[in-house]
């Protein structure tokens, strides 16, 4: 790339180490004005600060919203309502943000006039693949500086000498409390990787989760919910209405209390190389047992089956990058078609970091009959005698085959 031809950047900026350090690299390599970009996205850090560092970096213009209501309405909700789930284990809590960033960086270059966007991802991580494949899906003109794949700084040690010879103010450990590990967290999870994570035989220490106790230390008593469903998506616990953020909010502070939703996991990325990561998804975890309850309810066998059998091409999609490809957003349609349907109630019981399914309930869309279900006389909408013909009509085959292996 040209960096005669970058007259202005935006990136997107967190004031930590290395996106601060980026905002000097970009202003020395490149020449160029750099706007920066901080979301909120429920990270439980304040954002704010990053407004006065990037002042004392020489930026003018800068960008700090609150994006958590669109995170959970517009990126979370419609990926929960495939069910998704990556490698049968991940929920995508980070592959989800990337979309929603990269989403306003473009907006961002548009308002200001900038020829480029940048971001802090590393060259061997997914992220950048995410941000990059949505950027180019939203401006397919953009240029992208990814510095991690530019530059020489490729050790934290490197990174601190750099800001100590740029005057960069990088706060350093106060008291030793500082997590030695990479993290990443917004609504929906919390990631840990790094450190002594790399060896995937070593188990996670007590003190390095954040959002949950853990289920040994849970309660001895069992909380119970209910988690009120409209077209898939939840619109209330317990009766009290609230907004997709604050459901999200709520439900990680009560799954963390219980012990819910922890995993130790080591997935396949999409640059090709194994990695071992641990999560906390504690709202992520209840909605997913939820909403497969509430389906079992309300959706029709082979509507169900099939989403079954799509999802981990959806959940692929999302981990992979693709969230404004065409093929998620044909998937998408198809899912939320089916969720007009998906309305009720699914009461929980939480208890040492298990999901358990009570009860659910469908006043307008159930296809639950218990006149058909019973055990008991029915009332004969189901003749008994007719299995007699199905049973040997789908045996058909398999018989023909039995007798010739005779």
């Amino acid at each position: 790339m040209a960096q005669s031809a970058i007259k202005k950047v935006v990136l997107a900026y967190s004031g930590g180490l290395d996106t601060s350090v980026i905002l000097k690299w970009l202003q020395d390599e490149y020449d160029c004005e750099v706007v920066t970009f901080t979301a909120d996205i429920g990270q439980g850090e304040e954002v704010e600060p990053a407004r006065a560092k990037a002042q004392a970096g020489g930026v003018k213009e800068i960008y700090i919203e609150d994006l958590r209501e669109e995170f959970v309405r517009d990126f979370v909700f419609p990926m929960f309502r495939a069910n998704a789930i990556y490698e049968g284990e991940y929920l995508l809590g980070t592959s989800i943000a990337r979309p929603l960033i990269a989403k306003r960086l473009i907006e961002i270059a548009a308002e200001t006039g900038a020829d480029a966007i940048s971001h802090g991802a590393t060259g061997k991580g997914n992220d950048q693949v995410r941000f990059e494949l949505a950027a180019y899906a939203l401006n397919p003109e953009i240029k992208i500086i990814a510095p991690w794949r530019e530059w020489d700084l490729l050790s934290r040690k490197k990174l601190m000498d750099y800001a100590e010879q740029h005057g960069i103010a990088v706060e350093m450990k106060r008291d030793g409390s500082k997590s030695p590990y990479s993290m990443d967290a917004n609504l929906l999870h919390i990631s840990y990787e790094g450190y002594d994570l790399e060896d995937p035989w070593v188990e996670p220490g007590p003190d390095m989760w954040r959002w949950s106790v853990s289920p040994e230390q849970a309660p001895e008593q069992p909380t119970t919910i209910e988690l009120t469903y409209a077209q898939g998506d939840i619109t209330a616990i317990d009766g009290k209405a609230m907004s997709p953020a604050e459901i999200l909010a709520e439900l990680n502070r009560i799954g963390g209390a219980n012990g819910i939703g922890r995993a130790d996991i080591v997935e396949n990325r999409y640059v090709g190389m194994k990695s071992r990561g641990c999560y906390e998804t504690p709202g992520g975890t209840i909605m997913l047992k939820a909403h497969r309850a509430i389906e079992s309810l309300t959706l029709d066998r082979e509507a169900a089956h099939l989403k079954d059998e799509l999802m981990p091409r959806y959940a692929t999609l999302v981990y992979n990058g693709y969230w404004f490809a065409p093929e998620r957003e044909m998937l998408q349609a198809a899912i939320d078609h089916t969720q007009t349907v998906v309305n009720g109630v699914v009461r929980l019981k939480l208890y040492k970091g298990n999901v358990m399914v009570v009860g659910r309930k469908s006043e307008t869309n159930s296809l639950f009959d218990e006149s058909i279900a019973t055990f008991e006389e029915d009332s004969g909408a189901y003749d008994q005698k007719d299995a007699t013909g199905f049973i040997r009509l789908n045996a058909l085959r398999l018989r023909v085959q039995g007798r010739m292996r005779k």
